[in-house]
């Protein structure tokens, strides 16, 4: 049985092969593989998308989608409310994980699930009650499915540079786990393989060794040999690869020894030669074929030694729960009071299982035609009542507080300004607002307060003077004070610190290099101690020391940005500004 091919065959190196490869072993025990994510939307992930679909629905096998703000009664099942009042007694229905049991479940928008949602499917999926197809859209390293969901699921394709529009029909390789296994050889390889990438679940060794034998029994072979291990490497391994492999030399030098000689096999000798005669190289093989198949940004992120974000999703601010506005959550119980408002249907859902006890119930005291029937009218006690809940995102401002002392002020508070701009440009975008601390000589101000208004900034931002000490300690203070003043409000501060660290002004405005950067360094800590997001960013000509202590005193993460402009000091931002943060 062959894999299936493209209809129009696109450029060799184009990322759709793979992805075919991949759903068609996916296709061989969808549930036992827990799930595919396919990521970048684009038209080959459609086609794809379009043949698994059809593949399933011609084996008998039921289709879900999946919507991204789904509740848990749709999901999980629940009570039928108005089947059950017309019945009189409790009508359950089943939710969409039960009705595609078996089968496959099409998640949309994987990257805006829920966690709450995602911990279900999680459990779904290690229960083995369906397989799992995650379509992430996110726009960056910051917008991801759910990790608890992508490390579950066998296969990870991202096809946003895929340029093919059709893939052919897909067809279902036998199932080869009852009749092939992996030889010792074979386990070592594909664990010493996902060593070399940084590779640490175990999930994603066992995905190997099934993939390995899936294509093994793909191709009608026996027995898994080596070009099957190099597919699993492949397809499995190298998207979840954290770090680069050690250069082959080293492993040359630490591997040189005799290669043992073959076992023998009387039941297939092409396949003996193919796994056993490698020189002792099999795991070089594996590796060289997993870092062929690495995508290139992650590949040029490995290379400067960046292991990949793992995100939780995409959002602007600390998420806030309450009983007024926002993303509806699930009703919980409770009474309605201080502003929350009752949940009618959910109230009425948690009464029904319960009528037919509490009409006899309360007719205990009754004897003869008195008694009441358990047609009797709905009763509704204390213990029934549902509050709505809603969960918002709070507002992200982002505090510039920007060192305007010396002779490079012009040069910073012009990059400064131009990233306002441009952070406000898109601040209904992100939901996000911008305030500006400029410090210089023996004190700090507050040029520009949380606003999301661009017209307000470039006033403000039009004439900003510059020159003289370096108040840093003083800075950093009436930063955390406007901070502080966001966190009052309820939204999520954010500060970004344009210096070179070398404060020579201290707290009390006094000069003195030596108290001037204790002062620094004790401002930085109450940073620290108030849990507020921060960056560092150091324009120093000559980045120092000074930048990078500042920036571990304050638990911030440091940047040195010598050469930097108002474009580079955006993209620095941005992502920061985006950053959703878990309460």
């Amino acid at each position: 049985m062959n894999a299936a091919q493209p209809v129009e065959p696109p450029e060799p190196d184009d990322p759709v092969h793979d992805a075919v490869l991949a759903a068609t072993l996916w296709l061989g025990n969808p549930v036992h593989f827990g799930g595919m994510l396919l990521r970048g939307a684009s038209p080959a992930r459609d086609a794809l998308l379009e043949a698994l679909v059809a593949a399933s629905e011609a084996a008998g096998l039921p289709v879900r989608r999946l919507p991204a703000h789904i509740d848990d009664e749709r999901l999980l099942g629940g009570i039928d409310l108005a089947a059950s009042l017309a019945a009189g007694k409790p009508i359950t229905t089943r939710g969409l994980i039960e009705e595609a049991r078996g089968g496959l479940l099409v998640a949309s928008m994987a990257e805006r699930l829920d966690e709450r949602i995602a911990g279900k499917l999680a459990q779904a999926l290690d229960e083995e009650q369906a397989g799992l197809i995650l379509l992430d859209d996110g726009a960056g390293e910051d917008e991801r499915a759910p990790v608890s969901l992508a490390e579950r699921c066998a296969f990870h394709c991202d096809l946003a540079a895929s340029r093919a529009r059709k893939v052919a029909a897909l067809e279902a390789p036998p199932d080869a786990r009852a009749v092939l296994s992996l030889d010792d050889d074979a386990l070592k390889a594909i664990a010493a393989t996902a060593g070399a990438l940084g590779i640490r679940s175990i999930r994603a060794l066992l995905f190997a060794g099934e993939a390995a034998l899936a294509h093994a029994a793909l191709a009608g072979r026996e027995g898994a040999v080596r070009i099957d291990l190099e597919a699993a490497a492949r397809l499995v391994l190298a998207p979840r690869a954290t770090q680069m492999p050690p250069p082959p030399e080293d492993e040359q030098s630490e591997s040189e020894q005799p290669p043992e000689p073959p076992a023998p096999d009387s039941s297939d000798p092409s396949s003996d030669s193919d796994t056993k005669n490698t020189d002792g190289k099999l795991e070089d093989r594996m590796v060289e074929a997993a870092t062929a198949a690495i995508p290139a940004d992650l590949l040029a992120q490995l290379a400067a030694g960046n292991a990949p974000r793992r995100a939780q999703g995409g959002g602007t601010g600390r998420r806030r729960k309450g009983g007024r506005r926002g993303k509806p959550l699930n009703a919980r119980p409770g009474i309605p009071r201080g502003g929350t408002r009752l949940a009618l249907i959910d109230t009425l859902r948690a009464a029904v299982p319960w009528q037919k006890v509490r009409a006899f119930n309360a007719g205990d005291e009754a004897t003869g035609p008195e008694r009441p029937e358990p047609s009797a009218p709905l009763r509704v006690r204390k213990d029934d009542l549902r509050v709505r809940r809603f969960e918002e995102k709070a507002m992200r401002v982002t505090i510039f507080a920007v060192d305007a002392s010396g002779s490079a002020a012009a040069a910073r508070l012009a990059e400064a300004k131009g990233a306002i701009e441009m952070l406000l440009a898109q601040a209904y975008v992100y939901r996000s607002e911008v305030a500006l601390v400029a410090f210089r000589r023996e004190s700090a101000e507050v040029l520009l307060p949380p606003t999301r208004s661009l017209t307000r900034a470039r006033r403000a931002l039009a004439d900003l003077p510059g020159g003289g000490g370096t108040p840093l300690a003083i800075g950093l203070d009436t930063a955390l004070g406007v901070a502080r003043q966001v966190l009052a409000k309820g939204h999520t501060p954010s500060l970004v610190v344009l210096t070179d660290g070398r404060a020579n002004i201290g707290a009390d405005g006094q000069p003195g290099r030596k108290q001037a950067g204790e002062d620094a360094q004790a401002a930085a800590s109450r940073v620290a101690r108030e849990g507020i997001d921060a960056l560092v960013i150091d324009i120093s000509a000559r980045p120092g020391p000074e930048g990078a202590a500042l920036a571990e005193a304050m638990r911030a993460r440091y940047l040195a940005l010598p050469r930097g402009d108002a474009q580079a000091l955006h993209r620095a931002v941005a992502p920061n500004a985006r950053q959703k943060v878990q309460t």
